[in-house]
């Protein structure tokens, strides 16, 4: 497997504000910074929208469009792919690809929520590539290919997962690591599915539910007049992709909901200490909140 980065194909499906920060930030970070005359990589893109392909290629983010039909014709040229969509998408375009691809090439999605995926996972490996799942922990509230930002991934967490008795797809995952280090992320956690949509549903999916309801509570539009940053800070994310974060919610239910149990007992606990004007147990519970942020950073 050539682990020269700057030599790779790389494919991008999904033309979005996903894809298309990881086109900017191979195109950036991977192959202009690898000096003059090493880099014979390319970068390719398939998208439905016919926009996005035009504005990526005459911007020089990737070297060649591809349209739906053309799949198999761009998959068969890709040392290494990320699968750019919404999960079910996700799971039907590996379902339906399984045999087109290029021998060796490295396999990867960037879904919220790795059950889908998992579930038939054995079923969904190609035989002649290796399928490694991912996830980047970053990305803008807005949508499209015009709202993507390679600086989006610089300093932010990746997480790379698992799989028991997989030994095989060491050296794909190490290329992985490897890629998206270059790419600008710099805290790359390993771990297995499970686990992963467990801590996501709690940092990621609970949040913009959080995010959700304090705007959905929110007195009249106005409200940010009387703002000081707290409010913003808190709402920025409820700028929702409504589509996307209903899948999300709903393809983890069970560790969803059980977040947000877990929420609303809390939430109730410090109501009672607030009606109870009980000053004391307030102080010493906002006391114990600020040690544990602090041991968060």
């Amino acid at each position: 497997m050539n682990q020269n980065l700057s030599q790779l194909t790389y494919g991008i499906v999904g033309l979005g504000i996903m894809g298309g920060s990881i086109a900017k930030a191979i195109r950036t970070n991977v192959l202009s910074s690898a000096g003059e005359g090493a880099v014979t990589g390319k970068i390719f893109a398939l998208d439905k929208n016919n926009e996005s392909l035009y504005a990526a290629c005459t911007t020089g983010v990737i070297d060649q469009a591809f349209t739906p039909s053309e799949t198999e014709k761009m998959l068969g040229q890709c040392d290494v792919l990320f699968i750019c969509l919404y999960p079910h998408a996700t799971l039907e375009f590996l379902q339906t690809h399984k045999n087109h691809y290029k021998d060796d090439a490295v396999i990867t999605d960037i879904s919220g929520v790795k059950a889908l995926i998992q579930a038939d996972f054995n079923s969904l490996c190609p035989t002649n590539a290796h399928l490694v799942l991912g996830h980047p922990m970053a990305g803008g509230e807005k949508e499209g290919f015009a709202a993507s930002k390679g600086e989006y991934f610089a300093n932010h967490n990746y997480i790379i997962i698992t799989q028991k008795n997989d030994e095989k797809n060491d050296e794909a995952r190490a290329l992985l690591e490897k890629l998206v280090g270059a790419m600008g992320f710099t805290r790359i956690t390993k771990t297995d599915s499970s686990t992963h949509d467990s801590k996501i549903g709690f940092t990621s999916q609970l949040c913009h539910v959080v995010a959700s309801v304090m705007v959905e509570s929110a007195e009249d539009p106005e409200i940010t007049s009387f703002g000081g940053g707290s409010f913003e800070d808190l709402t920025r994310i409820a700028m929702i992709n409504a589509p996307l974060w209903t899948e999300l919610f709903l393809s983890n239910k069970e560790k969803l909901i059980a977040h947000i149990e877990t929420f609303k007992k809390h939430m109730n606990e410090i109501e009672k200490l607030i009606e109870t004007e009980d000053k004391e147990g307030l102080k010493s519970l906002l006391q114990d909140v600020r040690e544990k942020r602090i041991k968060m950073q």
